[in-house]
């Protein structure tokens, strides 16, 4: 007997190694080990900015996709909270004081690229990759900045998801709808690789934040 395996699974498995290596990156484990500084995570929450709201104005453009559709949730949404915390973080001329590094361009240009081909198996990918992520690691990091930084809920209200009551059952869904989604074998293997893609993006991400840092 032929064992099938949930995609949900199978995605997870096979894009491991993209997330570990994401986590791993110089910028972001010496941030999370308390060798960064607050000038490092508000350039890593500006960075944040720039691809949540490419994000999150392609799920605008998904409500309607009856593929997308499932994974959307005003829960999930972000921007408020990124806007608030660069207000906390910077002043009130705070977008004047924040640009995109050179693969957030890049980011934000894949995502506005799926956006504008209407293919929304790639835009759940990058769905997947940032929003799953956020309710996992991402209470970890939004718990060690509150103890670096000081900060209570200004700074941090990115990392706190104050709608969802139980993340780990809001997990456990969104993975079902990946395992119910009708993508043929071909389209499941193109999705597995746009999250590769979407995870080695946040990699060089941090490589940029690096050499910023440097070159200040």
């Amino acid at each position: 007997m032929v064992t099938v395996i949930p995609f949900s699974q199978a995605l997870r498995e096979r894009t491991w190694s993209g997330h570990g290596e994401s986590e791993s990156a110089g910028f972001m484990h010496d941030l999370m080990a308390g060798k960064g500084t607050r000038d490092d995570y508000v350039a890593l929450v500006a960075q944040h900015y720039f691809v949540y709201e490419a994000l999150e104005s392609a799920a605008e453009r998904f409500a309607g996709d009856p593929e997308a559709q499932p994974f959307l949730s005003d829960q999930l949404t972000r921007m408020p909270a990124l806007e608030t915390d660069l207000q906390f973080l910077l002043g009130d001329d705070w977008r004047a004081q924040i640009a995109p590094l050179p693969t957030t361009e890049r980011y934000v240009a894949r995502i506005r690229e799926i956006e504008a081909d209407g293919w929304a198996g790639g835009f759940v990918a990058h769905h997947y990759t940032r929003y799953l992520g956020d309710l996992s690691g991402g209470q970890a990091i939004g718990r060690l900045m509150s103890r670096y930084f000081g900060f209570e809920t200004n700074g941090i209200l990115f990392y706190l998801f104050d709608q969802i009551a139980d993340p780990k059952a809001f997990k456990e869904t969104y993975r079902e709808q990946l395992d119910a989604a009708s993508w043929e074998p071909n389209e499941r293997e193109r999705v597995i690789d746009e999250v590769l893609y979407a995870y080695r993006l946040n990699t060089e991400l941090f490589d940029d934040l690096s050499r910023a840092k440097a070159a200040a």
